[in-house]
């Protein structure tokens, strides 16, 4: 990290504004890299989203440097910006996903020729429109956000989601002995392609040990999808510190294999975790790798949705070359460090924030009430 960068936002005083949980694991690595960049930052949680700005003015908060809207609060967006004009500081929002996204292309909630679906978007393009800088977690989850929510290019930084390498560390590869496992761990949702990951394990050996840990609204159909299955075997979800061990129990981790647009955009936090802990990784190609891990053949590629491709792929890694899998363990986490360890986030992280004083002195017109 420069001098320069480092002179402007050391001791920067960043106001954290939305009913964010902190511990998240977005949120928890971004408020480590802050502490990193010795940014210095306080909390404001309001009652309601859309009268913050009031409660703000209420409680006689002190004026920041800036203004960051974490995660998924879209509805904090709007009086954060308000009160961000009137102290004049920069606004960074951290959505990490789209609510027009989630809802129309994720849930199906609305045709996406929709009038439900056009007014979602124009509401979120106008929330976005608000923000200095728009953080988004890959360059193709940017690339949406400017296609079909009309962001400025200009506004638009990347920052991996990452994963706390000071709790996900290399560990030691299991014995390359049957039983072999396969890991799997998520929430059940569309984009991850649990389906496909059953369908898998159902062509595999049966030497392979398929385990889908977590918790989520289609469990019970996966469940039911699995039943007859012996080498398939559910697992509650498990307290995140322990995460890092029971994957070092496995000798494969997947990624994901949905075929939806998000799937193509994001790159899951069970990718970075598995990779940090060193464990040979497969998932499915998709855009949001082409700036990084896209052409290695550390990773394993499959096609979205190719459960024939999952299962021919972990048969030949298990079966045929089993005692080369601690040696792509290690290679994985060297992309890990690579890519995206933490010094490299509070690169990212550190040109976002000086971007978003930058923007904010170099344009006084903002977005109209």
């Amino acid at each position: 990290m420069g001098d320069r960068a480092i002179s402007e936002i050391d001791g920067l005083h960043l106001l954290w504004w939305g009913r964010a949980d902190s511990d998240y694991s977005r949120n928890r690595i971004v408020l480590k890299l802050l502490k990193l960049l010795g940014v210095r930052v306080s909390f404001f949680r309001p009652l309601f989203s859309r009268t913050g700005n009031i409660e703000a003015y209420l409680k006689r908060l002190t004026r920041p440097d800036m203004i960051w809207v974490p995660c998924f609060r879209q509805n904090d967006i709007r009086s954060a910006s308000l009160q961000a004009r009137k102290w004049n500081v920069p606004l960074v929002v951290d959505p990490l996903i789209s609510a027009y996204e989630k809802e129309i292309f994720e849930k199906n909630k609305a045709p996406r020729d929709s009038l439900k679906a056009e007014k979602l978007r124009l509401w979120e393009q106008a929330l976005f429109a608000r923000a200095d800088i728009l953080v988004a977690d890959t360059p193709a989850h940017g690339a949406f956000f400017q296609d079909t929510l009309g962001v400025d290019s200009q506004k638009i930084a990347v920052l991996y989601v990452g994963a706390e390498t000071d709790l996900f560390t290399p560990q030691p590869m299991p014995p390359a002995d049957a039983p072999f496992e396969v890991l799997f761990y998520g929430s059940y949702l569309a984009l991850q392609g649990v389906d496909v990951i059953i369908e898998a394990a159902k062509k595999s050996s049966p030497n392979l040990q398929w385990v889908i840990l977590g918790d989520g609204n289609l469990r019970a159909s996966m469940e039911k999808q699995a039943q007859g299955t012996p080498n398939i075997r559910f697992e509650p979800w498990l307290p995140y510190k322990q995460l890092p061990e029971r994957i070092a129990r496995a000798h494969i981790l997947l990624g994901i294999f949905g075929t939806t647009v998000k799937a193509n955009l994001v790159i899951p936090n069970k990718m970075f975790q598995a990779m940090a802990v060193g464990r040979p990784v497969i998932t499915r190609h998709s855009d949001a790798f082409k700036e990084t891990l896209a052409g290695s053949n550390v990773i394993g590629w499959v096609s979205p949705g190719d459960a024939d491709a999952l299962a021919a792929l972990v048969n030949r890694w298990m079966t045929t070359h089993p005692q080369d899998l601690a040696q792509r363990g290690r290679a994985t986490r060297k992309l890990a460090d690579d890519y995206f360890s933490m010094n490299k986030l509070a690169v990212m992280l550190e040109n976002i924030l000086t971007g978003a004083i930058q923007r904010n002195a170099s344009f006084s017109l903002r977005v109209p009430l």
